[in-house]
């Protein structure tokens, strides 16, 4: 048995810490916040309650499988999942409007058809016949397997390789998804309901791999659902409950300075209060840059600051309550 620390309590980091804890191994969660639930957060007011991250949830596989996993009370008797239909409706800068059904492949060729002219819908089930190469190449490795992915494995087939350019007669190679859209899809509109897939994960999609296709494939292949009574949020707080019950421990309002290393290996984690922490591994659940800083021994982020990004997307999200009935549509 091994104790083994985890920074951040964001469902992926609660996923790790519950399979770890089941394993056998000592587990304590280190969260800056008072919260779990990392982007799947909640705002209440006036009596009513939104989720602030993500509204619906794909690929509800990966939940099941967690819950099995980690006990014997399945993920449904925990919460209640509804296929949304249909899964989004779109509007364009030209004011065509698109609903798109759910799961259905042919359903969502057909809606664009008719909404955007006849072949769109056809370019844009030529372009998720591609993107399946990425999700067929990167499923059992990156979602199946439970040890570090195999990334020998992962790079022996490149679904966007180089291809031929027509003009220049050279090899030009689709390193981002705005590219690959703009060159596969040929209509700025096809090329917008493929970037809000990769703004809707807080991505950039100017600087976001091509591979990011997946995201729209795995939306129209397995459908998207909605947690009844509560959002995604009621989806955090089973995990977290199901970590509470492999005896997981969360220590809120305790921020991670620095990982601590003797002779190669971890060997603890400094809180920004008190002593150092022993820990024979650390998982981490906050960014890539938020790591290297915390190896590095420097502050995240001075009190009360939160770094500018700078050159990315961004959306905004209204949170709209209504009293009465409803309008009809």
């Amino acid at each position: 048995m091994a104790r083994i620390a985890v920074i951040g309590a964001g469902t992926g980091a609660m996923a790790a810490a519950a399979r770890l804890a089941v394993a056998g191994h000592r587990v304590v969660v280190y969260e800056r916040t008072r919260t779990y639930g990392g982007a799947l957060g909640r705002f209440e007011r006036d009596g009513f309650s939104f989720d602030t991250g993500p509204g619906l949830l794909p690929l509800p596989a990966v939940w099941r499988d967690l819950f099995v996993k980690t006990g014997k009370e399945p993920l449904e008797s925990r919460v209640e999942l509804v296929q949304v239909d249909p899964s989004s409706r779109h509007v364009f800068a030209d004011g065509t409007e698109v609903s798109l059904p759910n799961a259905s492949r042919a359903g969502v060729v057909a809606a664009l058809d008719a909404a955007l002219g006849a072949g769109a819908g056809q370019r844009w089930g030529d372009f998720l016949v591609r993107a399946r190469e990425t999700w067929d190449r990167t499923r059992r490795p990156l979602l199946e397997e439970p040890l570090w992915p195999n990334w020998r494995v992962l790079a022996e087939r490149e679904p966007y390789p180089a291809v031929p350019h027509k003009r220049l007669l050279r090899t030009r190679r689709a390193g981002t998804l705005a590219e690959v859209g703009a060159r596969e899809l040929r209509d700025p509109r096809l090329a917008a309901l493929l970037e809000s897939h990769a703004l809707a994960y807080g991505l950039d999609p100017r600087t976001a791999p091509a591979n990011a296709a997946v995201l729209p494939y795995m939306e129209y292949a397995f459908g998207v659902w909605y947690v009844r009574g509560g959002g995604l949020r009621e989806l955090a707080r089973a995990v977290y409950e199901r970590c509470l019950a492999r005896r997981v421990e969360f220590r809120f309002g305790a921020e991670v300075t620095g990982i601590v290393e003797k002779d190669g290996r971890v060997v603890g984690v400094e809180p920004a209060e008190g002593a150092v922490e022993e820990a024979e591994f650390v998982v981490s659940g906050v960014a890539p840059d938020v790591l290297d800083r915390l190896r590095g021994g420097s502050p995240v982020r001075g009190e009360g600051e939160v770094p500018a990004r700078r050159g990315g997307a961004s959306r905004l999200t209204v949170l709209l309550a209504l009293r009465g009935g409803r309008p009809e549509g």
